[in-house]
């Protein structure tokens, strides 16, 4: 990647940016999710106090940008993905000057930011959608969002079909404010996260206005969460929920039966002139503000928020949902490469997120699988060494590979969380605990081997932290240099040394092998494998099974080797 020169100042003393207008095309981006990074004012609830108070963790860590999942307002009823207020910072979280004072720091370090922008739907407490409750049918505030009347003899049932991704009707009646049963709202998601309605040009401009309010403070880009829902299609009749299928099966390869770009919900042509404005308040900075769609799309229509007019990048989560298979991790680089290179975008790499089961965890032979132990039980060991195999293979992908808080630390899931402490509201609970949810990922880091929360604050938690929480803390890891933390450190930086043309040529070394070769003599090699196997000749400069460099390669693990460029 190309040198970034150092920051300056404007005249309000905020940091400006100047680098690479390519900078994300290869870049690391490091996942916070700040009510669990670190809790500085010792509530219990991470703060940007402590996000700041940790730059030197994340400036070791070598990493080029942090993307910073939602610190606005919030009723917190999805995590914060419910904004109240999308040009401000949640009380709890900390103020707008401590917002400032933190980009300037990430930026002293040269490292970008880029925060999460939530446009498919506000929450229930924003201020224009309890002017909609407040005002009548028809009436400009409620035509921001997408209010209908019922169905049924009198307006009594939904007025159709659709269900929610957290469970029930996708419609939610209001009262109206004489005291009447009244419209129903549109929400995809919770009832607490009413859709908005892009059709109005109010709701477009505002989030123009949002865009530019984030540039001007010096943010780098924007992680854009669900891109594919914005524009929708509310002409009557609507089609049946069996007809229109459930809107995220189509992420996951299922057909969409109303073809491109023609799904009512989701992932609709229309899109293109959303984002074509969006690009036009991108490119107005210098260099242009960045950004990366989360579209759960078919891997031919991410092109769609990718390409240069639109959004610049969108998410690849194939590897995330991938087995531990060398057939599957080749097929899905070498499709999203070449896709990629079509739309002349970048792929991004990730395995774990604040949606999903963290990796290390995910990778662990399951019980009764025969990867398990003769007993049939996991192997979590099994999990980080994969979990570590894999991050050094993606480090070495052209493109941006994107890691999540605390899998620098080799974390698992947490599991067993009280069902009186659960806070997601897709969990599922059984028997008094949380069985499957987004909590067990968002549990707050361990900084320290012990204390009343493991050196993430002086009080408890907000979510519980296990016992074992210590002994994968960042203390614990830090000057250990057979650590995950220090083989993350160490991969990052030698990345940044290392990258070069967006190219790889595979190698073939065998089954069960992914092996490639990037243009400047930089080769990478994963045994999925059960048995060692013999690396390539060349100078190793670093192996995730710690061995010595003249052994062979360890099953489930990944090596680096310097060769000659050709």
């Amino acid at each position: 990647m190309a040198a970034t020169e150092g920051p300056t100042a404007d005249a309000a003393g905020r940091t400006i940016r100047m680098t690479n207008p390519d900078w994300w095309r290869q870049a690391a981006v490091y996942q916070i999710y700040p009510r669990s990074y670190c809790d500085w004012n010792g509530d219990g609830v991470g703060d940007l106090a402590g996000v700041l108070s940790r730059v030197d963790h994340i400036a070791a860590l070598k990493v080029d940008a942090v993307w910073f999942s939602p610190f606005y307002p919030s009723a917190l009823t999805d995590g914060g993905y419910d904004v109240d207020d999308y040009r401000d910072i949640d009380p709890s979280i900390g103020t707008l000057a401590e917002f400032d004072a933190l980009v300037a720091a990430l930026h002293e370090c040269e490292i970008k930011v880029v925060v999460d922008l939530v446009p498919n739907h506000s929450s229930d407490r924003h201020e224009w959608f309890r002017a909609a409750l407040a005002s009548t049918p028809g009436s400009r505030e409620r035509d921001r969002y997408l209010f209908r009347d019922g169905a049924g003899e009198n307006g009594e049932l939904p007025p159709n079909d659709w269900q929610a991704m957290f469970g029930g009707p996708a419609w939610t009646r209001v009262t109206e404010a004489d005291g009447t049963p009244g419209q129903w709202y549109l929400h995809l998601f919770s009832t607490h996260q009413p859709d908005w309605n892009w059709a109005n040009q109010e709701v477009r401009d505002d989030f123009l206005a949002t865009l530019r309010f984030w540039g001007d403070r010096g943010v780098d880009g924007f992680r854009v969460d669900v891109a594919m829902g914005l524009a929708k299609d509310m002409s009557e009749p609507f089609p049946p929920w069996e007809e229109a299928g459930d809107f995220l099966l189509l992420a996951l390869g299922a057909d969409n039966p109303f073809g491109d770009g023609k799904h009512p919900l989701v992932d609709r042509d229309e899109l293109t002139e959303i984002y074509t404005g969006w690009r036009q308040v991108f490119n107005s900075y210098e260099p242009p503000l960045f950004a990366v769609a989360e579209a759960w799309v078919a891997p031919h229509r991410r092109g769609l928020y990718a390409n240069r007019e639109s959004l610049g990048q969108a998410f690849n989560f194939d590897l995330l949902h991938a087995p531990w298979d060398a057939a599957a991790f080749r097929g899905i680089i070498q499709r999203n490469v070449e896709l990629a290179s079509e739309h002349d975008t970048t792929s991004t790499w990730v395995f774990s997120n604040h949606d999903v089961v963290r990796h290390a965890s995910r990778f662990a032979p399951q019980p009764g699988t025969t990867g398990a132990d003769g007993a049939g039980r996991t192997l979590p060991g099994r999990g980080l060494a994969r979990a570590e195999a894999a991050i050094m293979l993606a480090l070495a992908l052209p493109g941006s590979t994107y890691m999540y808080q605390g899998e620098e630390l080799g974390l698992p899931e947490v599991t067993g969380i009280p069902a009186d402490q659960v806070q997601d509201p897709w969990a599922v609970v059984e028997n008094g605990v949380m069985t499957a949810g987004r909590d067990g990922c968002r549990v707050p880091l361990p900084w320290t081997t012990g204390g009343v929360s493991f050196g993430f604050g002086a009080a408890d938690a907000h979510l519980p932290q296990p016992d074992w929480f210590g002994s994968y803390s960042v203390e614990k890891q830090q000057d250990d240099p057979s650590s995950t933390l220090s083989l993350y450190r160490e991969a990052l930086g030698l990345r940044r040394m290392l990258q070069s043309e967006e190219l790889l040529r595979w190698l073939e070394l065998g089954p069960g092998i992914v092996a490639f070769r990037r243009p400047n003599g930089w080769i990478s090699v994963t045994n999925f494998g059960t048995v060692p196997v013999a690396l390539p000749p060349g100078r190793v400069v670093l192996r995730s099974d710690r061995r010595a460099a003249n052994e062979p390669l360890a099953a489930e693990a990944t090596a680096w080797v310097l060769h000659p460029p050709e």
